[in-house]
């Protein structure tokens, strides 16, 4: 089994190519919407604990209120990145377990290379589109301004950065030409697997 990461920066796209590989029947670990889920299952005590209830004031988390929090606060955002990147872990493991017969997996996660984690994959890809682009689908996606979604981007590595360290490299500014250079990629990870 290949374990291939998926990665790039808010707004790249990546969780729309990545509906992509799930429509080819590849097995797709989205580690964005897993940490979401955990935050309101079995972690949401250490958030609790570390951050008090008022980020969860209908009993379910505030996303907005947290992002508000962690993007503002450097420590804060490293005190959350420890409660969740372990259980993302440990989640992701049972995933490969269950998928143990896959010729390959995809792990899609926003920081494979800001966490060093990029290393242990077979290969990763890298969404880029423009940062135009990119400012405008957040401010579409989560409803916030521009200001808000340049400062989430501050905390993750620069394209040029992540070009560097990525095996392929997809540019998303058009949904059409990201499909055809998925299909491409898809086909030589599949040959790959044969030699």
């Amino acid at each position: 089994m290949k374990v291939i990461g998926l990665t790039g920066g808010i707004g790249s796209g990546k969780s729309t190519l990545l509906k992509w590989f799930q429509s080819k029947g590849v097995p797709c670990f989205e580690s964005d919407r897993v940490g979401k889920d955990l935050l309101n299952s079995e972690l949401k005590q250490d958030v609790i604990s570390s951050f008090g209830f008022k980020l969860y004031p209908k009993g379910i988390l505030d996303r907005k209120q947290l992002a508000k929090l962690v993007f503002k606060d450097a420590i804060a955002l490293k005190k959350l990145n420890n409660i969740v990147h372990p259980a993302v872990g440990i989640a992701f493991e049972k995933f490969k377990v269950e998928n143990i017969n896959e010729l390959l997996i995809i792990k899609e996660s926003a920081i494979l290379f800001e966490s060093g984690i990029y290393k242990i994959y077979d290969s990763v890809i890298l969404v880029c589109a423009s940062k135009e682009k990119r400012v405008l689908r957040v401010m579409k996606r989560d409803g916030i301004n521009r200001g808000e979604v340049l400062e989430r981007m501050a905390k993750q590595w620069d394209d040029p950065s992540k070009r560097l360290l990525a095996d392929f490299v997809i540019e998303n500014n058009t949904l059409e030409f990201a499909k055809y250079q998925l299909e491409v990629i898809f086909k030589k990870l599949l040959m790959d697997d044969k030699d």
